[in-house]
């Protein structure tokens, strides 16, 4: 097989047939650069969505669990082989708190594969609006630490977040809380505990996380705020939340501190199972579109090329009579099909790149989102590759079918016109 002999030919009938080869390229074009937008755009989006999901969950929430499972005072009097029933057991009433919080506090923090730890102690308290109580929760946090695992100084709209750090009774409010209170910055609000504990707080920020489930219930405070609004000593922690290195070790770093501190540690795939599952399917949906896609530019290539190659067979009826065999033909159209498989790849990657930069270029404003202000766009070489790589392959095949069919026909029916 000679080579150079081979692409001048290859060359020689792109040339000849320039409208032919420009559709045939301009198919792998805009396949490949649909593939690109399509999986660029709808890749962004779920990241996103995952993202603003996700931020206010803790990879690692360790906690003091009420369980219902636990001896009774009849195994204590009946032998241990007897039949005991106890229906609707109720809980004893204990503290709810982690009492060597401290201790594990220390021990977590000196954890290498931990990012940040951030103690917990929440209160559900009624703020009062006039006649109006509404329901809602005071978090009280290390407001420092709590930005370290959910980045709330980023998520504030009003005020700052270093404002809790000098104030004994400020809060930071939702946005979505603050406007069904009609409150804003520095305004004064009552709030009430279950227990009838009445207090008067200060807004010295407002945050809006895009959660509105959060937005219009909760509000962070200073841990000692939330202790005296308790009524409770300097060491009373509920909730101990984490967040690690690497977020795939949450699982199993679970079930260590769970055995190993005796308390609750719930990872955040279990507490976001329903969420986690609703991913699945959008990122099964995504990829079952884009692959569609492909297929369906694929058949297009294939087509394409298949009748350019049918009506080149006087030209491969010319090639076998002047010497050239069956594999030299199909080695000739397999160049062409290279050549115009890398030349659509090329010019549909820079298409496709252009296409998901303006789309990403494109004003985009939510109140219920304020991380972003365009549309998002996720950009990433892989999804390059793989565009390129689909264009030669695809190409490829849809040359080789048809130009090996073609090979075998005997040039002599080919010239007589059968």
């Amino acid at each position: 097989m000679n080579l150079p002999l081979i692409t001048q030919i290859a060359r020689t009938h792109l040339l000849s047939r320039m409208k032919q080869t420009v559709v045939a390229s301009l198919g792998v074009t805009f396949g490949i650069a649909m593939f690109i937008f399509m999986i660029s755009f709808v890749t962004g989006v779920n990241e996103l969505l995952e993202e603003t999901t996700l931020s206010a969950t803790s990879h690692i929430h360790i906690f003091n669990d009420i369980e219902s499972d636990r001896p009774t005072i009849l195994d204590e009097v009946l032998p241990a082989n007897s039949l005991k029933v106890v229906h609707h057991q109720r809980p004893k009433k204990e503290k709810q708190n982690l009492r060597n919080a401290f201790q594990i506090l220390n021990i977590l923090q000196s954890d290498s594969r931990v990012l940040g730890v951030s103690p917990l102690l929440s209160s559900q308290v009624f703020y009062n609006y006039g006649s109006t109580e509404i329901n809602g929760v005071i978090a009280g946090v290390d407001i420092l630490e709590e930005h370290k695992l959910f980045q709330i100084g980023d998520k504030i709209i009003a005020g700052k977040m270093e404002n809790l750090l000098s104030s004994n009774n400020g809060i930071l409010m939702g946005k979505g809380l603050a406007e069904k209170l009609n409150a804003k910055l520095n305004d004064r609000v009552s709030i009430t505990t279950p227990a009838g504990v009445r207090m008067l707080l200060t807004i010295v920020g407002i945050f809006q996380t895009g959660i509105t489930q959060i937005d219009q219930t909760k509000s962070y405070a200073n841990l000692s705020t939330v202790q005296n609004i308790l009524q409770k000593d300097s060491r009373y922690i509920t909730d101990i939340n984490l967040k690690l290195k690497d977020l795939n070790l949450a699982k199993a770093l679970a079930v260590d501190y769970q055995r190993n501190f005796g308390y609750r540690a719930e990872d955040w795939e279990t507490a976001n199972a329903t969420i986690l599952v609703s991913f699945t399917f959008r990122n099964f949906i995504t990829y079952a579109v884009v692959i569609t896609l492909l297929l369906v530019a694929a058949f297009g290539i294939y087509n394409i090329l298949n009748m350019t190659i049918y009506e080149k067979m006087k030209d491969i009826a010319i090639l076998k009579a002047t010497g050239f065999s069956g594999s030299d033909v199909t080695a000739v159209f397999m160049m062409q099909a290279l050549i115009i498989g890398l030349a659509g790849g090329i010019l549909g990657l820079l298409l496709g790149f252009l296409i998901s930069y303006a789309i990403s270029r494109v004003p985009f404003h939510a109140d219920t989102l304020i991380n972003i202000d365009h549309m998002p766009v996720k950009f990433d070489s892989f999804y390059y590759w793989v565009g390129l790589l689909f264009g030669l392959v695809t190409t490829s095949l849809a040359g080789f079918f048809p130009s090996r069919k073609a090979a075998q026909v005997d040039p002599v029916e080919i010239i007589r016109g059968k």
